[in-house]
């Protein structure tokens, strides 16, 4: 066990943290920078890692990279990484803005690679968080525990972890290694022996996640008869207007934000079709295309079932057994299946770690700041900044990459003002007392 102090530190290396972390090297003092950590509990940096599908492209554009919308001249833009990798001319040469998900997550990599100052420590899973109390109660910062048992102090913490994934409840009872949520497909596949593989999948579930699931079942199980089951009435492309696509501007944040919470919650479910529940027209078009050609060469294998949802679920033997209720009819009839693949999505509730910070503060709801710093209850130099878990209030964007270069500053700017206005961090010897709480859960420094 050791304790180490730095002035911010970042929870998690996703697309979030690292577009902070490069505006702070470019925007904030070189002490800032050089003081700023990010962890990362897996042992490097990847986007969407369990959904790297060789062909599964990204929805949004290049141009919507970690920094290109805040800075067009940065070298951390995505067409800088393409250049140095001497894959400028064949990318440009595909005619696209839709880059492959692989080509983002190694151009993520390789922000992490080419960071200068903010440094990155991997293999490190925070575990909880505590505040750190001066004397008069103020909150000065904050101590982070890694299940290793170290201690990190900091000032500043942004929380960059994504939401934990959705299984709904109907499917608690069966036995985990039945039930493959989209966030481990592709980790689960690989530990699977070929012989052990599904040949009778079902994949719940309407939207991109699950559908990529279901094509790729295809190609990883050769021969298996996958079902994919919705409870709307067919799968949907993506709202893709161009004038739909103006609420993805940084610049409807401000305007979202604005808005009575009544407002907002209409405006988020009306913007629903854009990003959820719902699929890139291309890809649509493949899935129709090959339902198609197995139904016409009488060798159809594969089934979309909409209109239906399970309600139970169970196990028969070696069968899982999926209670299945067709809306139109209200019939209810047995699926058997040898695996459940979820591509249900996150859950909507702020993250663990969010939560237990909240109920160590006393708070009884989470609130934000227009620069995404978490309304505290009390005064003090410590701050949190919760990023890509906010769309209640910033907008359907907050939890896409569309936002990312803009927020990255707006949150950098705030760090920095804060700083001017408050004076720097207290030395480590300042009286400082942890509440009850994180007493009771840190390890004790040795």
């Amino acid at each position: 066990m050791y304790e180490k102090t730095v002035d911010v530190l970042m929870i998690g290396a996703g697309p979030a943290n690292l577009a902070l972390a490069i505006a702070i090297e470019e925007s904030a003092p070189l002490d800032v920078a050089q003081d700023t950590l990010m962890l990362e509990q897996h042992p490097d940096v990847k986007w969407q890692r369990n959904m790297l599908l060789p062909w599964a492209r990204s929805q949004v554009s290049f141009v919507k990279d970690l920094v290109t919308l805040r800075n067009p001249q940065s070298r951390f833009s995505f067409l800088n990484y393409l250049r140095v990798q001497g894959q400028l001319d064949e990318f440009v040469n595909l005619s696209t803005f839709n880059p492959y998900r692989w080509q983002l997550s190694a151009y993520q990599q390789w922000v992490a690679d080419e960071l200068e100052h903010v440094r990155i420590q991997f293999n490190a899973r925070a575990t909880h968080v505590a505040p750190r109390h001066a004397e008069d109660g103020s909150v000065q910062g904050w101590v982070t525990v890694l299940s290793d048992g170290t201690r990190i102090n900091s000032r500043d913490l942004v929380i960059g972890i994504g939401r934990a994934a959705r299984i709904p409840e109907v499917f608690h009872g069966l036995p985990a290694e039945r039930v493959v949520h989209s966030t481990q497909y592709g980790s689960r596949m690989k530990q699977l022996p070929a012989d052990a593989r599904p040949h009778r999948p079902v994949v719940i579930g309407g939207a991109q996640s699950a559908a990529e699931m279901f094509m790729a079942l295809h190609q990883d199980v050769p021969g298996c008869e996958p079902t994919m089951i919705l409870r709307s009435i067919g799968l949907q492309n993506y709202q893709t207007s161009k004038f739909v696509n103006e609420l993805f501007f940084p610049s409807f944040v401000d305007e979202f934000y604005k808005m009575p919470a009544e407002t907002r919650l209409q405006v988020l479910e009306e913007m629903n079709p854009t990003n959820y529940a719902a699929l890139a027209p291309p890809f649509l078009d493949e899935i129709y295309s090959m339902l198609f050609q197995q139904r016409m060469l009488g060798q159809q294998r594969s089934f979309v079932r909409p209109l239906t949802e399970v309600i139970g679920a169970r196990m028969d033997g070696d069968d899982v057994v999926l209670d299945v209720r067709d809306r139109k009819s209200g019939n209810v009839e047995p699926l058997r299946c040898d695996m459940v693949f979820l591509g249900t999505g996150y859950d909507q509730q702020m993250p663990p770690l969010v939560c237990d910070i909240v109920t160590r503060l006393g708070l009884s709801e989470v609130t934000v700041s227009r620069h995404y710093r978490m309304e505290l209850g009390v005064s003090g130099r410590g701050a949190i900044y919760l990023q890509g878990v906010n769309e209640r209030t910033h907008g359907i964007a907050d939890s896409l990459i569309s936002v990312l270069a803009h927020r990255s500053q707006e949150i950098t700017t705030d760090l920095l003002e804060r700083r001017t206005d408050l004076g720097a961090l207290p030395a480590p010897h300042h009286p400082v007392v942890l509440d009850r709480a994180a007493r009771r859960d840190l390890p004790v420094e040795v």
